[in-house]
């Protein structure tokens, strides 16, 4: 039964890794973190999340130079697992943690009023570093995403980097 379980896990692990496959142009909408806490965790990579607000350019631009062409890359679907939250959402929401809220309360209680503002979790839910807020420039914007990204390996992984 062990191992039926085991298989079953790993087959759903599979299978929606391959959702965000499915359609590599777009940043899918978080609707429950602690499952796809427990997909990174499986995977041995943080969660990376932008938070967004409808019309908003800068945040269009971040996801469509950066965090798109990120999730393409077959290198990056092993460092991160990417996903997106609009801070003016009332749409039930599940944390890290397994508790219900909305995109609007979460944001709330991390503080992301602004938007783009992107955080990388390690898969307990801990943020890994400080947040990247806005665009900033954009001939470093990339370099600070790898650095956002590499500090939440770092926290998963300590003996490796």
């Amino acid at each position: 039964m062990k191992y039926i379980r085991s298989g079953l896990f790993a087959l759903c692990v599979w299978m929606l890794s391959g959702l965000t496959w499915a359609n590599p142009n777009i940043i899918s909408f978080a609707q429950d973190l602690q499952h796809d806490a427990q997909l990174a965790q499986h995977k041995g990579v943080p969660v990376l999340i932008i938070f967004t607000s409808p019309g908003c350019a800068y945040c269009e631009r971040v996801m469509k130079n950066y965090l798109i062409p990120m999730q393409r890359n077959k290198d990056y679907a092993k460092k991160v697992l990417i996903r997106r939250v609009d801070i003016t959402s009332d749409k039930p929401l599940i944390d890290f943690d397994g508790k219900t809220t909305t995109g609007r309360q979460y944001a709330l209680s991390l503080k992301a009023k602004f938007t783009p503002t992107i955080m990388v979790f390690t898969p307990d839910g801990v943020p890994a570093g400080d947040p990247l807020i806005g665009l900033g420039p954009e001939d470093y914007y990339g370099g600070y995403l790898d650095a956002a990204i590499d500090a939440g390996l770092a926290k998963m992984h300590p003996a490796a980097h």
